[in-house]
């Protein structure tokens, strides 16, 4: 669970002007105990050595969370929130300032502005995520002005940051505390491209940012292609407008190339369909749907990934 310092902005009322049924909304203070009908877990990622975000799965009934200057002054603690919406519909205020969200929308806010969150009459659930201020490399003041403003996680570098929280947030038991500085710094990375492609600024992230981003993308976009025969570096690199010697250099520190990649993935989908897929699926046909124009040639990669034929994984698949 966060701790009350990084969620205690957070306060639940009744708002009869929102047209709230009182015996649906509960008044909690969220960074002190839990509310009725509210279902969190959390994880906890390293951004430094002293900062860190926050990623949780919530499901909610209807709620209003209010911001207000007293709890402000109380304490700030310095975050942005984003929330990516998985079911239900919601509404923020910010005084003059109304947006309303649907299913795969960001909602993003910050901890030092008063606002009203109201949601719908059916459950809501979303992923949220707090990250230090400070953490973002780009200038405060660009950061501040993409609160608020649409951000949609159905497509671009908004799809990436949902894959990534949804994956997150499905199992929080299954991450090592040694994980948190890696997943903390892809967050950093993505929350950071998303707000300055919401403000078109992309010019202003820094150079590592932009290339672990690209990386990112150009896994993503692999990986929704396996099936493509025609997927190679070439085709991947002009998909991205960047140059095939750039695609390379972003696959260094992986330890293979663009192409060995792309074949991992390949072998280990035939693996999968193999020991689980559907059981009287010619070799050549499955070879063929992962990309792979020649089955001889599928067999040995096969074999020298496996060690065993793609037939002896079939014959030896667990018993229906």
């Amino acid at each position: 669970m966060p701790s009350a310092e990084e969620r205690d902005f957070y306060l639940f009322g009744a708002l009869e002007s929102r047209g709230l049924n009182r015996s649906k909304v509960r008044e909690v203070n969220y960074g002190f105990e839990q509310p009725e009908g509210v279902l969190l877990t959390s994880l906890d990622l390293a951004v430094n050595w002293v900062r860190k975000s926050s990623v949780w799965p919530a499901t909610f009934q209807q709620l209003v969370f209010r911001r207000t200057t007293r709890l402000i002054r109380q304490s700030d603690p310095e975050l942005y929130h984003l929330s990516l919406i998985l079911r239900g519909v919601g509404g923020v205020s910010w005084g003059r300032h109304d947006a309303a969200y649907r299913v795969y929308d960001f909602h993003s806010n910050d901890s030092g502005r008063p606002f009203e969150i109201w949601t719908g009459e059916d459950p809501v659930t979303t992923v949220g995520l707090e990250i230090p201020k400070a953490s973002l490399p780009l200038p405060r003041d660009r950061a501040d002005r993409a609160i608020g403003r649409p951000m949609s996680g159905r497509s671009g570098v908004g799809a990436l940051l949902a894959q990534f929280l949804t994956q997150v947030a499905a199992d929080t038991g299954s991450y090592r505390p040694a994980d948190a500085p890696r997943l903390g710094m892809v967050l950093t990375d993505l929350v950071t491209t998303l707000f300055a492609h919401t403000l078109d600024a992309d010019d202003s992230l820094p150079p590592e940012t932009r290339s672990r981003t690209m990386t990112l993308r150009v896994k993503s976009f692999i990986r929704r292609r396996l099936h493509d025969p025609e997927l190679t570096p070439g085709n991947v690199a002009a998909a991205h407008y960047i140059s095939r010697s750039y695609l390379h250099r972003l696959f260094q520190g992986s330890g293979r190339s663009v192409q060995e990649w792309i074949r991992a993935l390949r072998l280990q989908a035939c693996h999968e369909a193999l020991s689980s897929g559907p059981p009287n699926l010619p070799l050549g046909e499955l070879a063929y749907r992962w990309g792979f124009a020649d089955q001889a040639h599928f067999s040995r990669l096969f074999k020298q990934r496996f060690g065993v034929t793609p037939g002896e994984v079939r014959r030896n698949r667990p018993k229906a």
